[in-house]
């Protein structure tokens, strides 16, 4: 069994969202994005299926040339190799599921 928090031991960076791997399962990766109002997360792609979660806040998630207006409550999954950024329109808590063949650092160089 592994337990892993959300909301607990939360560290919002001035500058760029914070990226933290909250656990490992056998087949996913569950990350904590962490997004202070106004901040960005480039345009980028994953090479492998992800899952997103607003635990908190609310985002403009861009793909397609569409931006969906996603808050608390609202998942998103998005197939590999299709180009997506965000916006925090608020201070934002997301739960990122990335494949277990996927790196956190690739997700991590996405804000730095």
């Amino acid at each position: 069994m592994k337990i892993a928090s959300l909301k607990n031991d939360l560290k919002y960076h001035v500058d760029r969202p914070s990226v933290q791997l909250l656990l490992e399962t056998e087949n996913t990766k569950e990350i904590r994005i962490v997004m202070k109002k106004g901040q960005l997360m480039k345009e980028h792609m994953t090479p492998f299926p992800i899952v997103i979660e607003i635990f908190k806040g609310n985002i403009d998630f861009g793909v397609d040339g569409q931006v969906k207006n996603l808050k608390k409550g609202d998942i998103i999954a998005l197939k590999g190799h299709v180009a997506h950024d965000l916006k925090s329109n608020k201070d934002s808590i997301i739960r990122l599921s990335l494949s277990k063949q996927d790196d956190v650092a690739r997700v991590e160089g996405i804000v730095e």
